[in-house]
């Protein structure tokens, strides 16, 4: 009896004891640790753009004379159109845009004694349908794709296809108008420019250099008269984008 009576006084001693201890021991706070934001992911967006623009090219070329014309005035207007795309959250991104490109004011002089010399200027109607890749980078302390939204820069470059319109303003005393025509041409596109983003929107404004390899007036028989080539196009425009991301 006097042993178990013992056994017991020592074993509550002992969770005495410890309970003393573990009250005495320093309570360390709860650490919450937040998930890594990489900001770093890829999403769909549409986007909407409009832009003025200048064309320029070199010469016209009248095959049926074997002879060229020196462009003396370039053309103005103006551009629309769509697009949608992906951006891998990395600063590179991908669209289809398509747009619709209008110009006017393209302008030869014949002086050559003929009855057909005077001014003669271009009026331009194209659909352009280009594969674009672009890659966006954050501008240091501003922000952007190094930080995650704020202002950023970027280039990009594009490949497609023109489908042209063109219409000719011919001296009003001339014999026989320059008729009219449509052609199908290479295109691409070179383009450059900085922007804010905002999350769901971006909003950029930036330059776009805009290349129709060549525009005619077919199906007019190139061995006529009135049939004309102009190479080498490039439309220069001032071009305002909105993107909006689709989660």
């Amino acid at each position: 009896m006097r042993k178990l009576l013992a056994l017991a006084t020592v074993g509550t001693v002992a969770l005495l004891g410890g309970q003393a201890v573990a009250a005495d021991m320093p309570e360390y706070p709860t650490i919450d640790i937040p998930d890594v934001d990489y900001d770093v992911g890829g999403s769909f967006y549409l986007r909407g753009s409009a832009a003025l623009n200048w064309h320029w090219a070199p010469e016209a070329v009248h095959p049926w004379l074997e002879e060229t014309e020196e462009i003396v005035e370039y053309g103005y207007g103006y551009s629309w159109g769509a697009g949608f795309g992906y951006e891998t959250g990395t600063g590179l991104r991908f669209d289809g845009t398509i747009d619709s490109v209008e110009t006017t004011g393209l302008k030869i002089t014949k002086d050559t004694g003929d009855d057909d010399d005077g001014d003669y200027t271009l009026m331009l109607r194209s659909t352009v349908a280009l594969a674009n890749i672009y890659y966006d980078f954050g501008l240091g302390d501003l922000g952007g794709y190094t930080s995650g939204g704020g202002a950023f820069a970027y280039v990009g470059a594009g490949v497609g296809v023109a489908w042209n319109h063109v219409e000719t303003n011919s001296p009003y005393d001339v014999p026989t108008p320059v008729p009219t025509g449509t052609n199908v041409s290479a295109a691409g596109a070179v383009m450059a420019g900085v922007g804010y983003d905002m999350g769901k929107w971006v909003a950029d404004v930036g330059y776009r250099g805009l290349y129709i390899d060549e525009i005619n007036n077919s199906p007019t028989d190139d061995t006529e008269e009135g049939y004309f080539e102009v190479h080498n196009n490039w439309i220069h425009e001032v071009r305002g984008t909105i993107r909006y991301r689709i989660d």
